[in-house]
């Protein structure tokens, strides 16, 4: 049997100096004898009539520009994705995930969708809101807004907004990261600015906790993603969901990882999809 092969579509290779798991993910992959290569797309001319599958499975961490469209033309190809193409289309956008989350039962914030700012005004009289950008990654363009002040403050953008109504945390940001059968807690600061404050604490989830997620996980037919909560006057709320997130603060995150791809190449190899492919392709 030969040995398995991964991709990974990046928008560009990880530098030596980088803090991401992701490198230590692919050498331990590497040692265990998979064939590993990463398909950078930023400073590559590609011709498209050349996109074929040629690896047993693709991993998709970078959800935007180039690495997504090319997960886009080898869905078409029929080639296996962690986490499949129409599934993390529908998590890269807010407002489909949201909508998606709140129809399994999962408890959200009241959210809402404008394509203009100002709409939001009549909801600043019930108390504060959460503002996002319905693509925006990373905690980026996300904005607390208590007053019509800082509503127009809000940096305009073609793009449209969701909003939810604003629950104060108590505490840190709750992260529950699954990994195929296992979940991992961490506590972190948000916004996390220091490695430390990215690395955050990790914690036992507590049952409620574990329900929840993986409630979420089962919503998109997945088992490898991130979802983030907040615990405001003793309710949780799922205020967000990542596809594949960067894993920082899980304990052993790149020999978990390594060993979750490992399984889903050698499935794929065999003409099995991958776990995370089955329930997401009929549903999406």
């Amino acid at each position: 049997m030969s040995a398995p092969r991964i991709a990974f579509l990046l928008g560009r290779s990880y530098p030596a100096s980088s803090m991401s798991v992701f490198p230590r993910v692919m050498r331990a992959l590497t040692d265990a004898g998979v064939v590993v290569d990463v398909i950078a797309g930023k400073g590559r001319l590609i011709d498209l009539q050349t996109v074929r599958r040629e690896h047993d499975l693709y991993v998709l961490k970078q959800i935007s520009g180039v690495s997504l469209s090319m997960a886009g033309a080898l869905h078409a190809e029929g080639a296996a994705i962690v986490n499949s193409y129409p599934v993390t289309m529908a998590l890269r956008d807010k407002v489909v995930a949201a909508r998606i989350l709140a129809g399994a039962g999962v408890p959200v914030p009241t959210t809402y969708v404008v394509s203009h700012t100002e709409l939001l005004k009549p909801l600043l009289d019930q108390g504060p809101i959460v503002v996002k950008l319905y693509d925006g990654t990373g905690g980026y363009g996300v904005c607390v807004v208590r007053t019509e002040g800082e509503l127009a403050a809000v940096p305009v953008d073609k793009r449209h907004f969701l909003a939810q109504r604003y629950h104060p945390p108590q505490g840190r940001d709750l992260k529950i990261y699954v990994i195929g059968d296992r979940l991992f807690g961490v506590k972190k600061k948000f916004p996390a600015r220091t490695e430390e404050e990215k690395h955050g604490e990790p914690f036992t989830p507590t049952p409620e906790q574990c329900n929840i997620a993986l409630r979420c996980g089962r919503a998109f037919g997945i088992d490898l993603y991130g979802v983030d909560f907040i615990e405001s006057e003793g309710q949780l709320y799922v205020v967000d969901m990542a596809s594949i997130p960067g894993f920082k603060g899980v304990p052993d995150a790149p020999a978990h990882l390594a060993r979750y791809f490992h399984a889903a190449a050698e499935r794929a190899a065999q003409g099995d999809s991958p776990a995370s492919l089955s329930l997401a392709e009929a549903r999406l």
